[in-house]
C-alpha cells in the first residue's frame, strides 16, 4: 500500500467502491486522512464497512471541511454530464481528482524524482505496459506494476528511489490527475474511442496530451495524425521528446523494420534489438508496442543488454496474441481481446496463412474492413451471433463453416490444419467481435478456447 500524507487529518470525499476506490479510501486512512466514502451500489458499500471505513451518503456531509473529492475513473467527470459529486465539488470549489493522482502528490513529497514511468494510447497499452515492468524484472529491478492494467496504484509499495512505477493509465484515469509527471511518459496512438465520455476526438486526444506533455521525457508515436501533432507541439514547447514509428524511418528516434529495431541520436543510428523469433512480440502492432518500451526503459536507465535479454524472455498477455499450444507443427493463437474489426487486423496482419475462428456480437461495420487480409485466411470458422452477418461478407472469397461454439471450431481448425501440410498452419481466434453473447466477457472467451485446444490429444503447452 501507498499511505496518503497528503491531506493531513482532513476529511477526503471518495465515491465509487470498487478495486481502486477501495484502495484509496485505505490509503487515505492509512496516511492520517478521513475519508468518508459512498457508491451506489450495496456491495461496494458493505465492503467499505467491513474496512471500519466511514460510510455515508455524500450528498449529506458538510462540503465546507471536505479537503478533495476522490472520484472513481468509471464516473463521469465531464461526459455526457458530471455526476452529481462532482457538481457537489463545483458548488463547494472542493477540486476532483483520481487515485492516479495521489499517487503523484505522494511521490514528490516522499520521493521525488523516483522511477515513475506512464503509459496510455488507444490500443497496445496493457502489452506496453507489461513488457517494461518484465524488462526491468528480467534485470533484477525492484517493480510495481499497476494503474489500468489491474492492481490499484495505491494498492502498489510506495514510491522510493530504487523501486520503478510502471503504470498504465486509461484516459478516465488521466482527466483526474491534473498534476501527473512521470519520468517517462508513453502515448501510443490515438483512434476515435470514449467519446462518450470526452465529447469530442479533441478533447480526448488533449486528454491522452497531457500524460506526455507533463513528463520528464515524453515518448510518442507518431504513425496517426493526432500523436504527430502532439509530439510537434512538446518540441515547440521545449520538452524532451522521444519518437516512435513502424511506419517509416526516422530522423530521430526508435523505429522498426519488420521485427529490427533501430535508434537514431544526433545523426547515429544503430539497431538496438530484434524481435525474430519472439512470438509473443510478433507482428507491426507489437514491433510499435516494443520500440515504446525500449525507449522508455533506456531512459529509466537499463542497457541495451538487459532490454534485448527481457524482451527474448516477455511472455506476452493473456487474450493478446497468446501462444496456447502446439500441435505437431500447428500453433494455436489466443487473440480473443481483439473485439472490433481493427484490434483483428493486427492479427491477422501478423500470419502469412492462419485457419481464423471468429463472431459473436458484433460491431458497426462487421468485418469488411479485414478484406485486404482474407487471401491470407486458408479458412473461417464463425461463431456466435454474428455467423450469419460475417458469412455473407466472406462467401466467395473465403472458405468457411458455421461452427456455432468455439469448442467445435478449435476441433474443425485442428484437423484441417494438420491435414493442409504447411510448415507452421495457424489457429488463431480473433474474433473481431464482442464476447457478450455466449461469454460474460473477453477473458472467459479466451479461457476457453484455451482450454478447448489443450484438451486435443496430444497438444503441448507452449
Amino acid at each position: 500500500m501507498t499511505p496518503i500524507t497528503c491531506f493531513g487529518t482532513r476529511p477526503v470525499a471518495v465515491f465509487g467502491l470498487g478495486g481502486s476506490g477501495l484502495a484509496t479510501a485505505l490509503a487515505l486512512a492509512a496516511g492520517g486522512a478521513r475519508p468518508v466514502v459512498w457508491d451506489d451500489g450495496e456491495a461496494g458499500r458493505k465492503a467499505a464497512q467491513a474496512q471500519g471505513l466511514d460510510v455515508r451518503q455524500l450528498a449529506e456531509i458538510d462540503w465546507t471541511t471536505v479537503a478533495a473529492l476522490v472520484l472513481s475513473p468509471g464516473v463521469p467527470l465531464t461526459h455526457p454530464e458530471p455526476h452529481w459529486t462532482v457538481t457537489l465539488a463545483g458548488d463547494h470549489k472542493v477540486e476532483v481528482i483520481g487515485d492516479i493522482e495521489l499517487f503523484v502528490r505522494q511521490r514528490r513529497l516522499q520521493a521525488p524524482g523516483s522511477p515513475f514511468v506512464a503509459i496510455t494510447g488507444t490500443n497496445g497499452k496493457s502489452t506496453t505496459t507489461a513488457l517494461i515492468a518484465h524488462l526491468f524484472a528480467a534485470a533484477g529491478r525492484d517493480v510495481q506494476l499497476g494503474g489500468n492494467i489491474g492492481t490499484a496504484i495505491l494498492s502498489l509499495e510506495p514510491p522510493s528511489p530504487e523501486r520503478v512505477h510502471v503504470i498504465e493509465c486509461s484516459s478516465y484515469q488521466i482527466d483526474l490527475a491534473p498534476s501527473l509527471d512521470p519520468s517517462a511518459g508513453i502515448l501510443l496512438n490515438i483512434t476515435e474511442d470514449h467519446l462518450d465520455r470526452h465529447g469530442t476526438m479533441e478533447h480526448y486526444a488533449a486528454i491522452k496530451a497531457r500524460l506526455v506533455k507533463g513528463a520528464q521525457v515524453a515518448i510518442v508515436g507518431v504513425d496517426d495524425p493526432w500523436c504527430q501533432a502532439i509530439a510537434d507541439d512538446i518540441v515547440r514547447e521545449g520538452g524532451k521528446l522521444v519518437r516512435v514509428s513502424v511506419e517509416r524511418v526516422l530522423d530521430e528516434g526508435v523505429y522498426a523494420v519488420g521485427e529490427t529495431l533501430y535508434a537514431t541520436e544526433h545523426g547515429k543510428t544503430e539497431v538496438v534489438a530484434s524481435l525474430a523469433g519472439i512470438g509473443s512480440l510478433r507482428g507491426a502492432h507489437n514491433a510499435h508496442n516494443a520500440c515504446a518500451a525500449l525507449a522508455a526503459a533506456r531512459v529509466v536507465g537499463l542497457g541495451l543488454d538487459e532490454i534485448r535479454a527481457g524482451m527474448s524472455s516477455f511472455p506476452g498477455l493473456a487474450h493478446r496474441m497468446e501462444q496456447v499450444g502446439r500441435l505437431g507443427p500447428v500453433l494455436f493463437v489466443n487473440d480473443s481481446k481483439a473485439t472490433n474489426a481493427d484490434a483483428a487486423a493486427k492479427a491477422l496482419s501478423s500470419f502469412d496463412t492462419m485457419f481464423w475462428i471468429a463472431g459473436g456480437k458484433a460491431k458497426t461495420g462487421g468485418i469488411a474492413a479485414l478484406a485486404e487480409y482474407f487471401p491470407r485466411i486458408r479458412k473461417a470458422y464463425l461463431i456466435g451471433a454474428s455467423t450469419e452477418e460475417f458469412a455473407a461478407t466472406l462467401e466467395g472469397h473465403v472458405p468457411l463453416v458455421r461452427a456455432e461454439t468455439i469448442e467445435k471450431a478449435v476441433s474443425l481448425a485442428a484437423a484441417d490444419a494438420i491435414a493442409s501440410g504447411l510448415a507452421e498452419p495457424v489457429v488463431l481466434l480473433s474474433p473481431a467481435c464482442a464476447s457478450f453473447d455466449q461469454f460474460r466477457n473477453f477473458e472467459e472467451r479466451g479461457k476457453a478456447f484455451s482450454q478447448a485446444v489443450l484438451a486435443l490429444p496430444g497438444v503441448a503447452k507452449v
